[in-house]
C-alpha cells in the first residue's frame, strides 16, 4: 500500500475535502505510474483522481462503526514515535 495515503475514516474533525483529494490524487499517481501526466494524458488522469475523489466522499459517508472517533493528535504522536524507532528520527 502506498505509504503517504492515510487512513481517513473515523475522525475526530472528519476527513476534509482536501485530504480525500489528496489520497485520491496519490492513489491514481501510485496506479497510473505518473506524477506529473503529460499533456495527452492530462484529462484522463484528472477525471480519475475527480472520479476517485467522490468514491471516497461516497465511502466515507456510507461506513458506519461503534468504535470512538479516533483523535488526529493522538494517531500523529504515534506515527511519528513509530517513525523515530524506525529512522532514527521524528518524520515531520
Amino acid at each position: 500500500m502506498c505509504r503517504n495515503i492515510k487512513p481517513l475514516f473515523n475522525f475526530e474533525p472528519p476527513a476534509t475535502r482536501n485530504e480525500m483529494h489528496e489520497a485520491a490524487l496519490q492513489f491514481v499517481r501510485k496506479i497510473s505510474g505518473y506524477t506529473h501526466p503529460s499533456k495527452a494524458n492530462e484529462a484522463a488522469f484528472h477525471e480519475a483522481v475527480e472520479d476517485v475523489e467522490k468514491a471516497v466522499r461516497k465511502l466515507l459517508k456510507s461506513l458506519e462503526t461503534t468504535a470512538p472517533p479516533r483523535d488526529r493528535e493522538v494517531v500523529a504522536a504515534k506515527a511519528r514515535e513509530r517513525a523515530k524507532l524506525r529512522y532514527g528520527t521524528a518524520a515531520e
